[in-house]
């Protein structure tokens, strides 16, 4: 095989050279590009046999593991959605995706068995489109075994192969969240350019590169990066639950070269012991790209100090297009979260919609040159925050005259914790179930390592005490129904929530004082 013209894509790389190991599993298992081929085509006939066609979607809810690149794959050759669900979800939110997807089958591991059976039962599953990644004799009630998929079915590549896509939930800052949906293409796998996402970031096709998977693949960047190095040769090795030593001990070992992180992930890294650092040899690393966060100055530079000019920055949302920075970039333009992409276009507009210049600040919006997207099932949310062929998710930044992208503040209201997006509303809406909640607001406050924690403020309905116990209580309601990333840490309590007399909420008056002192990241 001549890496100067590698073969376009996994099926074509696994017809040439099916005994190349392409994936290490986070228990050190290494699988071979034939061995994960004829299970991808298994899953395929399995999916079909449960009445799965040309459009559909089914949904998983899986750790990091050889089950999750199976299902990646499937999809993209036998034209399915893959719906990707966060497996910190409880099972309220996991049913409404399932729900709303229409997902005909969901795939789940044991961990998750719990939250994953509530979200079936409501979501109105049928028993036999459950199936189960579980150890021996240990299938979830209710759910048939991973195996039964794919066991009895052909191993050989199915007929009528057609590129299928990742349908990503998203949520907006209003409501629940809204799948990314883009047309099915018609075309042969083979005929997408898979991988080519890659080279916006300098990353070219087998080179020796090795990918480290060190955060949780149903995060849409996190899969893209995976699945794109997969299809332009690269070998993965999926990390489970990141530790930041194990992290070093995989780069070192597998001589890693790309990967994609958070700022959080840096900042554990950095808190390491000096010897622990310098135990391993991370020379091998050429790009470790970080994004969905803003990263504080001293935690990048500290990080370009000590792994050198592969440190990278982007900034993109799931709907498309984005910014890159590489380390020389931001050293040059401190803060900068980089230029377009070739592929992309970048723009500043007023509230009217007029187009700003250099140095003025206003909303960023962004468009794709590679198509489109809808939200599914909701035109008015695909309409809204568009100007043409732009999209905006609602950020505030300035653009210089070299085409620099600098962000003055996110999201209204956006609380990121750990690199993850958290929107108020949501919470808002939880807390206001509760029989003691008159009104409520919800929003970060600082936290040392995940840059921000979810704080809650409550105005006490009548006859309810404000006090440890009623805030306990409301904790407890809030962990029946929301993920624990989203859930408040803590909660305080006003007299009266600062409204205007038409209800707009003052959030900024409640917010403020607990970041009096602090530098909050814009």
């Amino acid at each position: 095989m001549s890496d100067s013209q590698p073969p376009n894509g996994f099926w074509a790389q696994a017809a040439a050279d099916p005994d190349r190991i392409v994936i290490t599993a986070p228990d050190g298992e290494q699988w071979s590009a034939g061995r994960l081929l004829a299970d991808v085509n298994r899953m395929v006939h399995g999916l079909r046999a449960a009445g799965m066609t040309r459009g559909d979607a089914f949904a998983v809810v899986l750790p990091n593991g050889i089950e999750f690149f199976t299902a990646y794959l499937a999809a993209s050759q036998a034209g399915f959605y893959l719906v990707p669900v966060n497996h910190h979800l409880v099972g309220p939110e996991i049913a409404w995706i399932v729900a709303d997807s229409g997902a005909k089958v969901l795939i789940a591991h044991e961990r998750f068995a719990d939250a994953a059976t509530a979200a079936a039962d409501e979501a109105g599953l049928p028993p036999g489109h459950r199936y189960a990644v579980a150890s021996a004799g240990a299938t979830p009630a209710g759910f048939l075994p991973y195996g039964a998929l794919l066991d009895g079915q052909p191993a050989g590549l199915p007929s009528d192969r057609t590129l299928g896509w990742v349908m990503n939930y998203t949520s907006g800052t209003t409501g629940r969240p809204r799948g990314i949906r883009r047309p099915l293409q018609g075309k042969p796998p083979e005929e997408a350019h898979l991988g080519g996402f890659l080279g916006i970031f300098g990353i070219r096709p087998f080179d020796g590169n090795v990918h480290l998977v060190c955060s949780p693949l149903y995060h849409t960047a996190v899969l893209q990066f995976a699945g794109a190095s997969l299809h332009i040769g690269h070998p993965l090795v999926l990390m489970d639950k990141w530790t930041p030593e194990e992290m070093l001990r995989l780069i070192d070992g597998h001589r890693c070269t790309h990967t994609h992180m958070v700022p959080t992930q840096f900042h554990r890294l950095l808190a390491l012991p000096e010897v622990t650092r310098t135990a391993y040899d991370v020379s091998s690393m050429r790009h470790a790209i970080h994004g969905a966060a803003p990263c504080p100055d001293h935690v990048k530079r500290a990080m370009i100090e000590w792994w050198g000019s592969c440190v990278e920055e982007y900034y993109a949302a799931s709907e498309g297009g984005g910014a890159f920075a590489t380390a020389e970039d931001w050293l040059k333009k401190p803060g900068t979260v980089g230029r377009a992409w070739p592929i992309s276009e970048l723009a500043v507009f007023d509230d009217d919609g007029n187009r700003l210049g250099p140095g003025e600040v206003g909303t960023v919006y962004m468009k794709m040159s590679t198509g489109g997207f809808s939200y599914h099932k909701d035109e008015g949310k695909t309409r809204k925050n568009r100007i043409g062929d732009f999209f905006t998710v609602g950020d505030l930044g300035v653009l210089d005259e070299e085409g620099y992208l600098f962000l003055r503040d996110r999201k209204i209201d956006m609380i990121i914790s750990g690199g993850v997006n958290i929107y108020p509303a949501e919470i808002e809406a939880a807390l206001l179930t509760h029989p003691a909640v008159a009104d409520a607001a919800a929003f970060g406050i600082p936290h040392a390592d995940w840059g921000e924690e979810v704080k809650a403020v409550v105005e006490p309905a009548e006859g309810f005490t404000p006090g440890e116990p009623l805030a306990a209580e409301i904790l407890a309601h809030c962990a029946r129904q929301l993920a624990g990333y989203k859930r408040p840490k803590t909660v305080d309590f006003t007299a009266v929530m600062p409204r205007d007399p038409n209800g707009k909420l003052y959030k900024r008056r409640l917010r403020d004082p607990y970041w009096e002192g602090h530098q909050r990241a814009m």
